[in-house]
């Protein structure tokens, strides 16, 4: 009983000891699709700089557009060409959409079509039924994404995030890595 015990122990110690391993074999072999992805898709953005920011030199996104989309009524900013490849970018907590002030300009005047949605919670970002279970999970956040994605019926986009928006940006890629 005591070796069949000690056996079991064992075996239990070995698992635990693997499961850091199997993780990292996971993640690494995620990478590698990831990177083999974004080089794959390279050629289909455009290669050019925006050269230097002045910060501070913007203090509007001009007149705020409204798109009902999923659950939501999405507050955004759109600069640049009707018919530039889509840029959109999502901010953190606690900023709003003004965090682009600077970048969205400067993207605009390289004939980037910047989108910069207000999240759920912030700026005149509602949702559309006051019955709606309110929820802040990331998740949440990236099906917003897709809903206003597909409002404005974009196949696809290139992604710039920070904190909650660069979270929403990595669901999106992962679990719709054809939309971005």
């Amino acid at each position: 009983m005591e070796m069949t015990l000690l056996n079991n122990q064992n075996k239990s110690s070995r698992l635990r000891g693997l499961a850091p391993s199997l993780l990292a074999a996971a993640v690494l072999q995620f990478a590698a699709v990831a990177v083999g992805f974004s080089q794959a898709n390279a050629a289909d953005v455009p290669a050019s700089t925006i050269g230097a920011i002045n910060p501070g030199a913007h203090t509007s996104l001009g007149a705020l557009k409204h798109v009902k989309a999923g659950l939501l009524n999405v507050s955004y900013a759109e600069l640049g060409p009707a018919d530039g490849p889509v840029v959109i970018l999502l901010h953190g907590w606690p900023y709003d959409i003004n965090a682009y002030a600077d970048v969205a300009p400067a993207l605009a005047d390289k004939g980037y079509r910047v989108l910069i949605p207000s999240a759920r919670g912030y700026g005149d970002t509602h949702f559309l039924s006051a019955k709606t279970i309110r929820n802040g999970q990331p998740a949440a956040l990236a099906t917003d994404l897709i809903d206003f994605m597909d409002a404005l019926k974009i196949k696809t986009a290139v992604l710039g995030g920070f904190d909650w928006g660069a979270r929403t940006a990595d669901i999106v890629a992962a679990l719709w890595p054809e939309r971005v």
